[in-house]
């Protein structure tokens, strides 16, 4: 540690970085001084020692064998880039130190330029020249769903929209236009973390310009900044801190236990085990279905697995094959070899294959002799394709190797293999601090689910389709999410024994001056004894109407006598009451009864009707944006289990011009008119987990919009069509009210099954858990059983029983009797 630390000092001090490293630290230490969450480390700046000795990251980079010259190259003289992520709600603050302590003429944030990507330059060509949205709409889907793709590349790759542009003289001149002004700035913005920092007044050195929000911001970007060798600092805002401090928060609250984050074991079972099983919703990094699928398979049990999975999991080494690879090496189905004994030391962890940059480095600098210097310089090279550098580099690297006694042929397929995974490789640094924070959420979650599920919904208040998605996972780990109650809620949401208890913040029309009013009055009066009693305790003036009946209509007043409608009509006469009450303590006059402590009378309540289920459940998707104690879709479950390919949560990973079916509520329709005066309308659609917006072109326009009728329960069929920073839509083909939906099964079905050799040990029994399985679904399709022993015979046998073979039959099946058993013979 000693040498590492003396090197790194050395470097620092040659390059005259000493006030950078100084300069963050001291904000860095601001922060935590004032309880403000900061992340572990970001981005190469993990890798220094130096950073990890301050404060700066809290990651150790001999323990997870980070470089250093990755982070700042001598013989790459640039500023270092050290980015720091804060907790979301409290970044200002730490940008407001810094901007009070060196003056506020010389700190300003950043500009940004957003520029015309294919499918956008597009869209504003086709818009300047006057062309119908459906046409410009249909060109822009037949861009390939990729990063950055060019027009060029999407026009070799897409036949038709070659041959659209060959057979439209005004399409082909529409790409043409577009294609010029791919890549050209569109408009500005403010950087999202950046902030410069200058030893004298900015406006003597950079254009500056007031945004309609009154900030000060450079008119030079990032690189035009870094060209002046300004310093320039990224604060960045991380959700994931702010949810881990209220998590440690709600664990000290409710259980009385501190968790120092720098004492939690790496090596704790019931962690890896939620890895390993995909309970990852809600954990950093690693809660896309895609990802949650590779945890299954890959069974991480190390940090060093979840640095590797981190690194791994990129469009282009899931392209190129290497996480299937990779999981094959780490359960021993491929066998892992080294070109050369000396690559053992630098590949194993990784199972011999190139994961990160820093590997490439470590290579360069083992068999070439490369400087770690040299050897980042070469990555840096890698990483760009520069073919007349990669060329010189790769006759230099070999030349060298070979000097030092490696066989030619050897060193020149490692360096090959180098190339190759160097376009894939990524900053180990920053994969290894991103997997431990990544660690540090699955562990809470493994331990104290209840407070992390509450700290998770809590900071996605106002996002109703991922409360809709965490409450479903709550559901599914067996925690209970129990409704607002003006008893028992708090301003956000927090543990109720071993249940998640809504807070009242989450009740649209209720401000914070509500919620603190009615917290104010609980904590004066204790319990509510009616609605009337309410309204006399709660500071009405912070109260209003509406508000009240968001809380009746969100449930939070189930507490009090009477039912929903009860309550609704005896509003006004509440607030009367509760006004006359209140006029009273302040004129300080009361009636003889009042005088001696006794309540006021209170008019009993309207005898109402009780609000039919589908009223309820209106009220509370209206107050709280879902559904709480029920769903218009329970009477349906069965049918939408059979119906339902996918659901609104599944879409975004989906390709595009994927067939779905979705069960669920079409809940907004709005019409719209093409440019030639045709109709068409966007929806808004919702499942149990999330909602989808959804297009109806013209052409089905009058054949779908009598169906398109809102809250009623719906299947819908069509494709997915990804939108370019605007997430999936599904253009809908077809509509049909869920009741009248039929679920179209087999008539007879084929199931193979294995006889057991009887010189075997013995196992289940798969024909008694067949009938087991046909006992409990009954139903009109006939069965035979193909009965095998491999080698040996078959026979096949027609039943007298009947079964329903809806798919949670058929996954029954391929349980017992393998993957491929079942085989449908009739529909």
């Amino acid at each position: 540690y000693e040498e590492r630390l003396d090197h790194e000092i050395r470097t620092i001090q040659q390059m005259k970085f000493s006030g950078y490293f100084l300069i963050v630290w001291d904000f860095v230490r601001y922060a935590k001084s004032r309880g403000i969450p900061v992340g572990p480390g970001r981005g190469s700046a993990a890798g220094s020692l130096v950073s990890y000795a301050l404060g700066i990251t809290n990651i150790d980079p001999l323990q997870y064998g980070l470089l250093f010259e990755r982070f700042l190259n001598p013989e790459r003289i640039s500023l270092p880039d050290i980015d720091i992520d804060f907790c979301t709600h409290r970044r200002g603050e730490v940008i407001q130190y810094v901007t009070e302590k060196y003056g506020r003429d010389r700190v300003a944030q950043i500009i940004t330029f957003g520029t015309l990507g294919a499918r956008q330059a597009i869209k504003d060509v086709g818009r300047a020249m006057d062309m119908r949205y459906e046409e410009v709409d249909r060109l822009t889907k037949l861009i390939p769903n990729q990063l950055n793709i060019k027009i060029e590349e999407a026009i070799a790759r897409e036949p038709e929209l070659a041959q659209r542009a060959k057979e439209d003289p005004r399409i082909a001149e529409l790409l043409d236009t577009a294609r010029k002004l791919e890549g050209m700035c569109r408009n500005p913005s403010v950087h999202a973390a950046g902030v410069v920092i200058a030893p004298v007044p900015l406006k003597q050195i950079v254009p500056l310009y007031r945004t309609a929000k009154d900030e000060i911001v450079t008119q030079y970007d990032m690189a035009g900044l870094e060209y002046l060798s300004l310093l320039k600092m990224d604060f960045l805002g991380l959700a994931t801190l702010t949810i881990v401090h209220d998590c440690l928060r709600l664990v000290r609250t409710h259980r009385g236990i501190e968790i120092d984050l720098d004492e939690i074991p790496l090596d704790d079972p019931d962690t890896y085990r939620l890895f390993s099983e995909g309970q990852t919703s809600g954990v950093f990094q690693f809660e896309s279905r895609g990802m949650r699928d590779i945890l299954r398979r890959y069974r991480p049990s190390r940090i060093e697995d979840l640095i590797a999975l981190n690194a791994l999991y990129r469009p282009g080494p899931i392209q190129g094959g290497m996480i299937d690879d990779f999981i094959a090496r780490k359960h021993g189905k491929k066998k892992i070899t080294y070109e050369l004994p000396e690559l053992k030391p630098i590949l194993e962890e990784t199972y011999g294959v190139i994961v990160y940059q820093e590997q490439v480095m470590q290579i360069s600098n083992v068999l070439a002799g490369y400087t770690l210097g040299e050897a980042d310089l070469l990555r840096r090279a890698m990483g760009k394709k520069d073919k007349s550098v990669m060329a010189e580099q790769r006759e230099r690297f070999i030349e060298r190797a070979v000097q030092r006694g490696f066989p030619r042929a050897k060193v020149e397929k490692i360096y090959d293999l180098m190339e190759q995974f160097a376009g894939y490789g990524f900053n180990k640094s920053h994969s290894a601090a991103y997997a431990y924070l990544a660690y540090i959420t699955a562990y809470l979650k493994a331990h104290y689910p209840v407070e992390f599920m509450c700290a998770l919904l809590t900071s996605e208040t106002g996002n109703t389709s991922k409360i809709v998605q965490y409450i479903n996972e709550c559901r599914e780990m067996g925690i209970k999410v129990l409704p607002p109650d003006v008893h028992a809620s708090d301003v956000n949401f927090t543990p109720d024994g071993d249940a998640i208890r809504f807070g009242l913040c989450a009740i649209r029309n209720l401000g914070e001056a509500a919620v603190e009013a009615i917290l104010e009055a609980r904590r004066r009066v204790g319990r509510f004894r009616s609605i009337y009693h309410f309204c006399e305790s709660v500071d009405l003036s912070a109260l209003n109407r509406r508000a009240i009946e968001s809380l009746i209509r969100a449930g939070a007043m189930d507490s009090l006598p009477g039912s929903r409608a009860q309550k609704f009509a005896a509003i006004e006469a509440a607030i009367e009451h509760g006004q006359r009450a209140w006029r009273e303590r302040v004129s300080g006059q009361t009636n003889l009864f009042g005088a001696m402590g006794l309540p006021l009378e209170e008019p009993p309540l309207p005898e109402v009707p009780d609000w039919p289920t589908q009223q309820l459940l209106a009220g509370e998707k209206e107050t709280l944006g879902f559904y709480v104690t029920g769903h218009p879709l329970d009477a349906y479950q069965d049918r939408v289990s059979e119906l339902a390919t996918h659901t609104t949560a599944s879409l975004e990973e989906l390709p595009r011009g994927t067939e779905v079916a979705l069960c669920g509520l079409i809940t907004q329709v709005q019409r719209r008119l093409s440019r030639d005066e045709k109709p068409w309308a966007v929806v808004q659609f919702e499942d149990r987990e999330g909602t989808v917006e959804g297009v109806v072109f013209p052409s089905l326009y009058e054949q779908l919009i009598n169906e398109l009728v809102p809250d009623q329960p719906v299947l819908i069929r069509g494709t997915t069509l990804p939108e370019e920073g605007a997430g999936v839509k599904v253009a809908i083909r077809d509509v049909v009210p869920l009741e009248l939906a039929r679920v179209n099964l087999p008539r007879l079905i084929s199931i193979r099954v294995r006889l057991p050799d009887p010189d075997a040990e013995p196992g289940q029994d798969p024909a008694a858990e067949l009938s087991r399985l046909f006992e409990r679904k009954p139903g009109e399709a006939s069965v035979r059983l193909r009965l095998e022993k491999p080698n040996d015979f078959s026979v096949i046998l027609d039943l007298a029983t009947k079964v329903r073979p809806d798919r949670e039959f058929c996954a029954e099946v391929e349980r017992i009797c393998g993957p491929e058993a079942l085989e449908i013979l009739a529909d």
